[in-house]
């Protein structure tokens, strides 16, 4: 298998030089929201997809997080919701690397023939094709966990239970990590954002699926499924930032939300 998926939003949604995105993805991280440390490494992040002006700042807190995870990282499962065509199940591509311009990710093709087995998911090139909510998190992950193999899924009309399905047969242990990419509210004013978003925020600290509506989140079953799998496995979910556009490069009438967790085995 030779297919390389080549980026599609390199140089509008993040720059496509690399010295610029280098530059730009290392001040997200380095300026993050200073936190207490976590009391172990994370085992999934949520994390936003929009332009890196928009919310790369709190997508940075997310990658802060996991930078002690460095060399330790082997595989990343990375679901988003779908944005440019609809879809039937989970979405997997048909190829061997995700490339952008800071080299080629391997996707973990084994990984994902054990998962195509599950009848909600399928090969789906098209869906990836153009979908910018799992690549706009590559640059990120290159830089903080260097070398990876990537499971990307698109996630379509699908319930969360066969989510949570996918992830557990891709659970993995220390050598995997999970990352949900979501926005939160979309085009409400600033103050009706705030409010949505808290909302959002304490469902997922509360691990409490029923608790988010389709306003909740673009990434609402992707979530869903992440945080069944959460209770299961006896995970906390600890909030590292909760903005929106109206916050770092957007107008205060019309706002998406950003949130950044991290899922840990313990409590603080």
């Amino acid at each position: 298998m030779t297919t390389i998926r080549q980026p599609a939003v390199a140089g509008t949604f993040y720059p496509a030089r690399p010295d610029e995105l280098r530059r730009m993805v290392h001040e997200f991280i380095d300026t993050a929201v200073s936190l207490p440390p976590l009391s172990s490494p994370p085992k999934a992040i949520i994390a936003p997809h929009a332009g890196y002006i928009y919310s790369g700042p709190i997508a940075g807190a997310a990658y802060a997080a996991i930078r002690p995870l460095t060399g330790q990282i082997q595989r990343v499962v990375l679901l988003g919701p779908a944005h440019t065509m609809p879809v039937r199940g989970l979405a997997a591509p048909d190829a061997a690397a995700f490339r952008t311009p800071l080299g080629e990710v391997p996707l973990d093709r084994a990984a994902l023939a054990t998962i195509l087995a599950l009848p909600q998911v399928q090969i789906n090139d098209a869906a990836h094709g153009r979908e910018h909510g799992l690549e706009v998190h590559l640059p990120f992950l290159q830089m903080v966990l260097g070398a990876f193999k990537l499971v990307p899924l698109v996630v379509g009309d699908v319930t969360s239970e066969e989510v949570t399905a996918v992830l557990d047969l891709l659970w993995g242990g220390p050598e995997t990590l999970i990352v949900i990419s979501s926005d939160l509210s979309h085009y409400q004013d600033y103050a009706t954002a705030q409010a949505l978003d808290l909302a959002t925020a304490q469902a997922i600290e509360q691990l409490n699926p029923a608790g988010l509506g389709r306003e909740s989140a673009c990434g609402r079953l992707p979530i869903q499924g992440l945080l069944l799998a959460a209770q299961q496995r006896h995970l906390t979910a600890h909030r590292l930032d909760l903005r929106s556009s109206g916050d770092t490069a957007g107008r205060k009438d019309r706002v998406v939300g950003y949130g950044a967790w991290a899922l840990t085995a313990y409590s603080l």
